[in-house]
């Protein structure tokens, strides 16, 4: 598969979200990919709430995904959606919503992020996605012409049990679009990403919010594609834009049958506490 990636620098008109959107799936389909992958908040990154919430619609009203959907038919493109933030969650809060769509612009899967990030930075930068955001009820993998694709969102790549879950439902990609801030970034981001493409076996897919937006915030940047090895095929450091990478499918099956740790896999029950 030739694989786009979309690094952005989203900002607070979803408009101008939008557009950036289509430009990235026509450069994509001109660069010869088969599928393309956003960041987490591809149409709108605002974390002043009161404005945020008045660009906030419920799914059938969204215009960044009317508009990839059809830019996705035209050009005969899959697109990984990396996330948009939605009304209609199961509470009053919204969802932070990633869709797969095909290349007729038929929305195939649907994924509410699971994680939520609520944290204290360093520097006084106070992060509370719960109060704006509900949690997604299930785990989701859609099957590609490529294989099956297990999604996640950000700050879900810190829990391995959902990788082992998607892994374990047969998944060969993992798709981790992201908004990452620059500390948490430095520190984790490469590391976390090998380690999930390494204990499952699959190649992870990692579209990036880069450089300083117009809410005032500052995100990490270097989308990355890694192999099932842990080996990094592409970093795309923190230049906005759109990268195409090949992944060979040949690779997964080389590296399984090197470490079969699927298959040697066993359920952990309750931990015995010695005294």
């Amino acid at each position: 598969m030739r694989a786009a990636l979309f690094q952005a620098n989203t900002g607070i008109d979803p408009l101008i979200g939008a557009r950036a959107l289509v430009e990235a799936v026509e450069r994509a389909a001109g660069e010869g990919a088969e599928m393309l992958f956003t960041p987490e908040m591809s149409e709108v990154l605002d974390r002043d709430r009161a404005r945020a919430a008045g660009t906030i619609v419920a799914e059938e009203q969204d215009v960044a995904l009317a508009a990839v959907r059809e830019a996705a038919a035209k050009h005969k493109l899959w697109v990984h959606l990396g996330s948009l933030a939605l009304k209609g969650a199961a509470d009053a809060r919204n969802a932070n919503r990633a869709f797969v769509i095909d290349d007729a612009g038929a929305i195939r899967a649907r994924y509410d992020k699971l994680h939520l990030f609520d944290i204290d930075l360093p520097g006084g930068q106070s992060i509370r996605e719960s109060e704006a955001y509900a949690p997604g009820g299930k785990a989701v993998a859609v099957d590609t012409p490529w294989g099956r694709l297990g999604l996640a969102i950000c700050y879900d790549l810190r829990f391995p049990d959902l990788f082992r879950g998607l892994s374990d439902a047969g998944a060969t990609m993992l798709a981790i679009p992201a908004a990452f801030t620059v500390p948490t970034g430095k520190a984790h981001w490469h590391v976390l990403m090998r380690a999930r493409a390494i204990e499952a076996g699959a190649f992870v897919i990692a579209a990036a919010q880069t450089g300083s937006h117009a809410d005032g915030r500052t995100t990490y940047g270097h989308s990355l594609v890694v192999d099932p090895w842990g080996e990094v095929l592409l970093d795309m450091g923190e230049s906005i834009g759109v990268e195409v990478v090949e992944i060979d499918p040949a690779r997964l099956t080389d590296v399984r049958a090197q470490i079969p740790v699927l298959q040697h896999r066993r359920p952990i029950g309750a931990v015995e506490i010695a005294s």
